[in-house]
């Protein structure tokens, strides 16, 4: 006899299986799949985060619902294979992040027929990338989140203007595998040339290139290091941190969690709520909204997080109209 308990569950998993589209079907799956396709690595802010969203429209992985996972861990030449894995499996949703991953998402999900629907959450303009046609009304398969992290880097050389010195140049450490990186090089040289100063480019694709590029903090004349939006450098901020600390240089990150993990400062949008808001678009689209017709998300908050301790340490003064602007200041 069956349990009232286990009825409900039964019920419950049954009315989600009506809602997704005949691809699961299709396929004879018991229970429907999303493949997700993530640049970087598993992290406190990615895959949790993707399933709290799934979990507000009702899906909870492994009673309604399977997650397919694919990491290309920063090596972004291995994302076309890991896609290509993806789509092999007959999945309902892709759910892509970061870029580099949403670029190949959208070739590999054409492939299949009819196209698989996608869901993304990136930092550049999905618009200017020619992802989707509006932020309104995406048009064909693809909707999701743009944290538009890429475009804040002038805002973060304007936070750390009392640091720059008139004979140091400013650095911004980029991912050369990241197709965002040229535009936000591009964005901070402009920024950095209307107020007269030198921009110099350091590049990383890996830990061991990162920790080349701060050694290489210490025999340059640099005032300040810029550090850009990638996703593998999201599963390195404590690295990041440390290495910083180890410098006397001021370096901003690009999100709350370089200034926990000991960085002097960071500014952005929050990384798990960008997540967790492509959790629920997956969710809708798996109860049978059509991506051209979702809006695509934009972050509404952005974070200024000051880690005091940190200043103290390397001596350096931070201005009272800064504290006062920052959104959190650790102690």
């Amino acid at each position: 006899m069956i349990r009232r308990r286990e009825f409900i569950t039964l019920l419950g998993g049954a009315a989600a299986m009506w809602l997704v589209p005949a691809r699961a079907q299709q396929q004879g799956s018991t229970l429907p799949r999303i493949g997700f396709l993530h640049s970087a690595a598993p992290s406190q802010f990615t895959d949790a985060a993707f399933r709290e969203g799934l979990r507000e429209t009702g899906f909870v992985e492994g009673q309604n619902i399977l997650i397919e996972s694919r990491w290309a861990r920063g090596a972004y030449e291995r994302l076309s294979a890991l896609a290509a894995e993806l789509v092999e499996l007959h999945v309902n949703v892709l759910a892509v992040f970061g870029t580099p991953a949403v670029r190949v998402a959208q070739s590999a999900s054409r492939k299949a027929a009819p196209a698989i629907p996608v869901v993304f959450a990136m930092g550049s303009d999905p618009v200017a990338e020619g992802l989707v046609e509006s932020l309104s009304r995406p048009g064909g398969n693809m909707t999701g989140v743009t944290s538009i992290a890429g475009s804040l880097a002038p805002k973060r050389l304007e936070l750390v203007r009392e640091f720059l010195r008139s004979d140091a140049a400013i650095a911004i450490l980029i991912n050369p595998g990241n197709p965002l990186s040229e535009s936000e090089r591009r964005d901070t040289a402009a920024a950095a040339r209307a107020i007269g100063e030198r921009l110099e480019v350091l590049t990383a694709r890996n830990q061991a290139e990162i920790d080349q590029a701060f050694a290489v903090l210490k025999q340059r004349k640099i005032s300040v290091l810029i550090i850009a939006v990638d996703t593998f450098y999201y599963t390195q901020m404590q690295r990041m941190a440390t290495l910083a600390a180890q410098t006397t240089i001021p370096v901003i990150g690009p999100l709350r969690e370089f200034a926990v993990e000991g960085g002097l400062l960071s500014y952005g949008t929050s990384i798990p709520d960008v997540n967790r808001q492509a959790g629920v678009l997956a969710g809708k689209v798996l109860k049978g909204a059509r991506p051209a017709e979702l809006p695509v998300q934009q972050p509404t908050k952005f974070e200024l997080v000051v880690n005091l301790k940190t200043a103290k340490l390397l001596g350096t003064e931070l201005s009272p109209k800064l504290l006062a602007l920052a959104d959190e200041v650790i102690e």
